[in-house]
């Protein structure tokens, strides 16, 4: 059987600060026929800008996932430069696109990112009543994706990619910061609304040396924070094959 192990972050704000309880959990499922499908969704962090091998961290994850098994593993994706959770409403919708979900042992989505920076612009001109639109807009439409792909696939195991500040070193960070760390918290309870739909947080792989982790353009991640993020979701994904 495979066994996937299942983590998400919830994170609880008292006085400005924040306490991370980590809940894990192990599902168990049958061993796939004809190898592992994996199904990536969403933006740029999907398509792997800034990874100057293309690969991104799905990529790289799949290079991890498949030191721990001796099953094909198939990748497809479908991740789009600058997507937002609207653009990935509606093409969850398209027929292609359901198909893959329809077959799909494990699905990643990296979504949000547009939606709250908008380039940087909404970071560096802040107004809580923007973010909190911005915000409540996100989450309906990510309510709608996750609906969408549960009516179509209800086994497969979902990992929703958080959000990571690449502005912390900038001025206002305490500020940024707070705002990203908000995002995430109402992110990851919206998708745990959904069954075998796991949160993963990026946060704080970035949080210290952002540079050292972000590409030239000072917003995606390089090399390295693709692998970090690689490492992250990997160490998420365990499963056992049963002997016959």
């Amino acid at each position: 059987m495979w066994m996937f192990g299942l983590g998400w972050v919830l994170v609880d704000y008292a006085q400005g600060s924040k306490k991370e309880l980590n809940t894990p959990n192990t599902l168990t499922e049958k061993a796939p026929s004809g190898g592992l499908q994996l199904l990536a969704l969403g933006d740029s962090l999907t398509r792997g800008t800034g990874d100057q091998a293309g690969k991104g961290y799905i990529g790289y994850l799949k290079d991890k996932l498949a030191e721990k098994t001796d099953e094909q593993i198939t990748l497809t994706n479908y991740g789009v430069k600058g997507a937002t959770s609207k653009d990935l409403t509606a093409q969850i919708k398209q027929q292609e696109i359901q198909r893959q979900a329809k077959t799909a042992d494990i699905i990643f989505i990296t979504i949000g990112g547009n939606d709250l920076f908008q380039g940087g612009e909404t970071l560096s001109h802040i107004d809580d009543n923007t973010i909190s639109d911005l915000s409540a807009s996100y989450n309906q439409n990510l309510k709608e994706i996750l609906t969408t792909i549960r009516s179509i696939n209800k086994e497969a195991p979902i990992y929703l990619i958080g959000l990571y500040n690449p502005f912390s070193d900038l001025e206002n960070s305490d500020a940024t910061s707070k705002i990203v760390r908000d995002w995430n918290y109402a992110s990851s309870e919206t998708s745990s609304a959904f069954a075998k739909t796991i949160f993963v947080p990026t946060y704080d792989i970035f949080q210290q040396n952002v540079q050292t982790y972000l590409y030239s353009d000072h917003f995606h991640p390089n090399k390295q924070g693709y692998e970090l993020m690689a490492d992250r979701v990997a160490s998420l994904i365990s499963w056992e094959v049963e002997e016959n």
